[in-house]
């Protein structure tokens, strides 16, 4: 099957036209996941897609999938593929549960309904923007990681784990992974300390990638709380400078109906415009990839 892939936005991204049959599932697997784990963002246009399609589609490259825990579960999809309903804002650049030790290799999102004006999902590339922070910044996140605080209540923590999932599953889980400390509430909450680095190492090509949570989690519940591991505090003169490095690499998927994006969540941070068009409906599934 011939494609007609085209660059997307400033970074590696790219944009997969429809050539022949609107079938996604007939697109050769061998070749998407080449040109995935070069691009690092892919998007697909023109094909019949649905929140369906797209969780059958992500299965043919993943070994699992995994959960937000805020959003709600489409119905049939064993609840794996969630609709993204959280308010109507912009969100912050983050790379998706970054906070958390259950960071998934990828995100699906599936556009069903644009809203008329807005609500594009952004993204920035996490190893350019890596290449363009100073060295004394980049020094910086090198000698110092990051630290979260989160909450999950006992129905949160099973979104990630499975509804079969007792507690002490969770303590098993979380005892084998370094960098986390956690207490359990009376009422079976866990509150999570979780230390990890600001800059990873990406999936394909080993390449250096400011990909993480801390602009995202500045604004989120127990974030206050975020610092450095030696407990130090993020300045706003950090943010900022990050933010200002971020301006020149911010890319908007414009979406439309039936696109469906496939993204590389150890290189690639995203975000979304602000919208109020309350018929936007865009789907997401998370998952763990096979290659």
């Amino acid at each position: 099957m011939t494609l007609r892939i085209e660059p997307f936005g400033s970074g590696s991204g790219r944009l997969v036209h429809r050539e022949g049959p609107d079938d996604i599932l007939q697109l050769p697997a061998d070749e998407i996941t080449a040109l995935f784990k070069s691009a690092g963002l892919v998007i697909f246009r023109g094909f019949t897609t649905s929140p369906q399609v797209m969780h059958d589609f992500a299965g043919r490259f993943s070994t699992r999938f995994n959960r937000d825990r805020l959003r709600p579960v489409v119905a049939g999809s064993d609840g794996y593929v969630q609709m993204v309903t959280e308010g109507m804002g912009y969100v912050e650049p983050h790379a998706e549960q970054a906070n958390s030790p259950f960071r998934p290799d990828a995100l699906w999102f599936c556009c069903s309904v644009p809203a008329a004006e807005g609500g594009e999902t952004l993204a920035w590339d996490g190893v350019r923007l890596w290449e363009k922070l100073r060295p004394e910044l980049k020094q910086l996140f090198r000698n110092k990681k990051l630290r979260f605080f989160q909450r999950y209540s006992n129905d949160k923590w099973q979104r990630f784990m499975g509804n079969g999932a007792t507690l002490a599953d969770v303590q098993t889980t979380l005892d084998g992974i370094e960098g986390v400390s956690y207490y359990v509430s009376p009422d079976d909450s866990i509150y999570l300390e979780y230390v990890c680095p600001a800059v990873v190492k990406t999936r394909y090509g080993g390449q250096d990638a400011f990909a993480n949570s801390l602009l995202s989690e500045r604004k989120n519940t127990l974030g206050d709380l975020m610092s450095f591991d030696d407990g130090s505090a993020i300045s706003d003169d950090i943010v900022s400078e990050v933010q200002e490095a971020m301006k020149e690499l911010e890319d908007a998927i414009a979406w439309h109906p039936g696109d469906l994006a496939f993204i590389d969540n150890s290189r690639y941070l995203h975000g979304r415009n602000a919208y109020t068009d309350t018929r936007r409906k865009i789907f997401s599934s998370l998952s763990f990839l096979n290659f």
